[in-house]
């Protein structure tokens, strides 16, 4: 009876240990990477017409790729709707046809949109990683509208549609099928020159209708990576790297209108310009690119903030040559281009070195100097970037930019002498970068960055190390980074030596990467002295940090929704030196689409104990003085309606609420984002942003304190000014529109439009002392300020040729700093002020035709 009761017990349990089992089995499966699929590649003698018609022979005889696998929403379900993909090549060039099979013409999405932007629409997309390393590769995307779109995939910029190519392409839809035609030349990417080549490849589908994407070779979203999950591309023989030499000259004209309205000083201006893009292939492996004389006025204008913190604003790199084959340079974060051409190094101290006014013994008074004109951006000379990979691996990347001097313009207020101020001298930036890529999807990375500066200042140079290790099944990675800086010289301006001299940084990360549940820690520290602020962008140093994480994703639908993607982490932060208490707290966040209405909808929730604020006071050396900040809670969630209606929109809502800090209470923040947009048609868009901030009884810097000013005065003692804090309301609205319209996949023009304003109210101030103690006084100078900035990019542009482009631009801006009394509360008192102040009008054409050397070169005759 015993054993009777025994087996019986066990039979039930022995089954759940099986089932669990089988689960475990399943999941360890799905976070393998699938098979490797294969295709043949067919090489050809006839010439291939692209017009969008499989009709050659080639066409007929290559194996077709099929059986595409769903990646989303259902991971691994085989594709209804077939796709066919065949390829083909010769000694120039790669060939895909794909034909697209649908239900009717009317699944077929194809909105019209500017190159490298994704409507919503169909495509069709050819990933090749020519080297078969299994962690760089190209990406080639084509729309039913004939809209083209191409991609860099690397460890260091993921997917970075800043990178353009020459390539050409037509597409046909036929009945209920689109059909599209690729010719990609080997002068567009890079490769080996190996007799016989095995290259990664993979082709994907996204069919809109459905909001479905599929892959040839299937991707598994629980697997780490991209290009490691490519099949395998075979029988490429016989083919050479051509030579790859392209020339784009460039010329533009300007037309500048600002109403100064002065004696003598006109109000409009032209320029023109002139200059080259040059492309040349050293060999198989290796391309420089160059930019002489380069033209940057028509990119798009930056997004101005009011900025009340510590550190200085990151704007976004607009510029094509800085952001296009620039995976390289941007390993270890070590490379902010917008260092490049940007702001002088004296040009925020330019009064500093003014001579001020001054009462002679007789009581004359004899005024100082003011500033005439004070140029915020440097004017580059030249810029260029050398980059390849060999067959073995190694990526290697040289980057180098001269800048000329900058001068500022100051004038005496009494005789009308002026004089030039040089606010930035001339300046030599290089990056140097060695990448070796390594099996299981690691790599280890050498990068250095330099910074030269001519006469009596001071010089910068980086260095940085960095790995990362996977194992063979591409579930465990060990990664971390070394960086050492170094400066030496002058402080621009002055004869003082820099005193961040040397100074390191090192981070280490151990994470698991592939499957449902994942998890990382990592630990870091930056020495008080380390500065990678000439050629990278480090808002603060002088930490240390530890975090853990953990995360549970759900590829599959289930329930009502598509997908979950959820994570929670705990971190802790120290000042470094000296070691002091910074900062504790948690955060997490899900995500999630649901099936039917493919509604997105996402939150985070987060939350710190009191903090200690040691950058906020702006007072060297760091450690003494910090501003609290009460424990705190955030919650935000934010969701995005079914993009392939006319109709959608985004929405998001935040809150922040602070405990009481002794006797301030009821600080918290509060944000609101809508973002409605309409699709007229398939050519014609609109958009409209707008985001509204606000902060109650926010505690911050108020400001430096002058001696010329009247109520600073009592708070300067033997010519150490005080910390002054203040407690302020903090209002920010943003209000941008955009249209777009889109004549044929070659021709556009957009505009956008966009007005910011922010501002500060104070209703009391303290002074801070030692230990974060705050004492209130009676502090009369009003510190309120309002900022307001103004945009409207409208471009028209034409891409009359490939890789020859015409473009039209006008910009209207205006930007103005109210502080005091001067400040205007009201957001629509603003707007009209910001309409009714002089605004700058430009206007420019630029032309740049691509030529191409081998389109160019005499043709051999037979």
């Amino acid at each position: 009876m015993g054993l009777f009761l025994l087996l019986l017990l066990a039979g039930p349990a022995h089954a759940q240990k099986s089932a669990a089992s089988a689960k475990a089995a399943a999941a360890d499966s799905a976070a393998r990477p699938a098979a490797k699929r294969q295709l043949q590649a067919t090489r050809i003698s006839e010439a291939i017409k692209i017009d969008g018609d499989l009709d050659e022979a080639g066409w007929r005889e290559a194996p077709v790729a099929t059986n595409f696998v769903e990646t989303r929403p259902t991971p691994g379900r085989p594709e209804k709707h077939a796709t066919e993909v065949r390829l083909l090549y010769d000694d120039a060039a790669l060939y895909i046809g794909a034909v697209m099979h649908d239900v009717s013409p009317d699944s077929i999405f194809r909105e019209l949109t500017q190159r490298d932007d994704l409507g919503n629409t169909d495509y069709i997309g050819v990933f090749l990683d020519t080297y078969h390393d299994k962690l760089n590769g190209y990406g080639f995307f084509l729309t039913p509208g004939g809209v083209q779109l191409d991609a860099r995939y690397s460890p260091a910029g993921g997917e970075d549609f800043n990178w353009n190519a020459v390539w050409e392409s037509r597409t046909q839809l036929r009945g209920n099928d689109w059909i599209a035609e690729i010719r990609i030349p080997y002068s567009a990417i890079r490769f080996s020159d190996a007799a016989e080549q095995v290259w990664g490849i993979n082709f994907a589908r996204q069919r809109q209708s459905t909001r479905q994407q599929f892959f040839w070779n299937e991707v598994k979203p629980q697997v780490d990576g991209l290009i490691n999950q490519f099949g395998e591309l075979r029988g490429l023989r016989d083919i050479k790297p051509p030579l790859r030499l392209s020339l784009t000259p460039y010329v533009s004209t300007y037309f500048n209108h600002f109403p100064y309205n002065e004696q003598g000083k006109r109000n409009s201006s032209t320029s023109f310009n002139g200059g080259a893009d040059v492309k040349w292939g050293i060999n198989e492996s290796f391309t420089l690119d160059a930019t002489l004389v380069p033209d940057f006025g028509q990119v798009q204008s930056d997004n101005q903030v009011l900025n009340l913190s510590p550190f200085e604003v990151q704007y976004n790199e607009n510029r094509a040559f800085f952001t296009e084959g620039t995976e390289l340079f941007n390993k270890g974060g070590l490379f902010y281009s917008r260092r490049v051409g940007g702001q002088p190094l004296g040009f925020d101290d330019l009064d500093g070195r003014l001579r001020k006014r001054t009462t002679d013994s007789d009581g004359q008074i004899r005024q100082g100097e003011y500033v005439v004109s004070n140029p915020g951006i440097t004017r580059l000379l030249n810029a260029t970037k050398i980059s390849g990979r060999t067959k073995n691996g190694l990526g290697v990347g040289l980057f180098n930019a001269l800048s000329n001097d900058v001068y500022a313009t100051v004038q005496d207020s009494t005789t009308g002498q002026r004089r030039e101020v040089l606010t930035q001298p001339f300046s030599n930036y290089s990056i140097f970068v060695l990448d070796q890529s390594l099996k299981n999807n690691s790599y280890v990375s050498l990068i250095n960055t330099n910074v030269t500066r001519q006469g009596s200042t001071y010089d910068a140079n980086v260095t940085g190390g960095l790995f990362r290790f996977a194992d063979k099944s591409n579930r465990y990675a060990l990664k971390g980074q070394a960086n050492y800086s170094r400066r030496r010289g002058q402080v621009f301006g002055s004869t003082e030596q820099v005193d961040n001299r040397d100074g390191y940084k090192y981070s280490l990360e151990l994470a698991k990467i592939s499957g449902n549940w994942n998890w990382s820690v990592n630990h870091g520290i930056e020495s008080d002295t380390y500065d990678p602020n000439d050629l990278g962008i480090l808002f603060s140093n002088n930490s240390i940090s530890q975090e853990a994480s953990v995360s549970y994703n759900k590829y599959e639908p289930f329930w009502k929704v598509n997908n979950l993607r959820t994570n929670i982490g705990l971190y802790q932060t120290l000042l470094y030196k000296p070691t002091r208490r910074q900062d504790v707290g948690f955060y997490s966040s899900f995500n999630t689409t649901f099936t039917k209405n493919f509604f997105s909808l996402g939150g985070n929730l987060d939350g710190s104990l009191v903090q200690h604020d040691y950058f906020e006071p702006r007072r060297q050396p760091l450690g003494e003085y910090y501003v609290r900040v009460p424990a705190n809670i955030g919650l935000n969630g934010y969701g995005s309606s079914d993009y392939r209606k006319k109709f959608a929109y985004d929405i998001s809502l935040a809150g922040r609420w602070y405990a009481a800090d002794g006797a301030r209470t009821g600080r918290n923040g509060y944000d609101v984002g809508l973002s409605p947009r309409y699709r007229a048609t398939n050519q014609l868009s609109f958009r409209y942003n707008f985001n509204f901030s606000q902060r109650h009884n926010e505690i911050g810097y108020a400001g430096s304190l002058s001696d010329q000013q009247v109520a600073d005065r009592p708070f300067i003692q033997n010519g150490v000014a005080d910390v002054i804090l203040g407690r302020r309301r903090r209002t920010t609205t943003t209000n941008t529109v955009s249209a777009s319209y889109t004549f044929t996949n070659r021709m556009s023009f957009t505009v956008r439009t966009r007005h910011y304003v922010s501002v500060a109210h104070y209703r009391d101030f303290s002074r801070l002392n030692p230990g974060g103690e705050e004492e209130t006084v009676d502090y009369r100078r009003n510190r309120d300020n309002s900022f307001n900035a103004f945009n409207v990019d409208a471009v028209f542009s034409w891409w009359f040729a490939p890789g020859s482009q015409i473009t039209v631009v006008w910009k209207n801006a205006n930007a103005s700093y109210l502080a005091g009394d001067e400040t205007l509360p009201q957001y629509f008192t603003n707007f009209n002020n910001t309409l009714n102040t002089p605004h700058n009008n430009s206007v420019s054409v630029k032309v740049l035709y691509y030529l191409d050397y081998l389109t160019l070169r005499p043709k051999k005759r037979g």
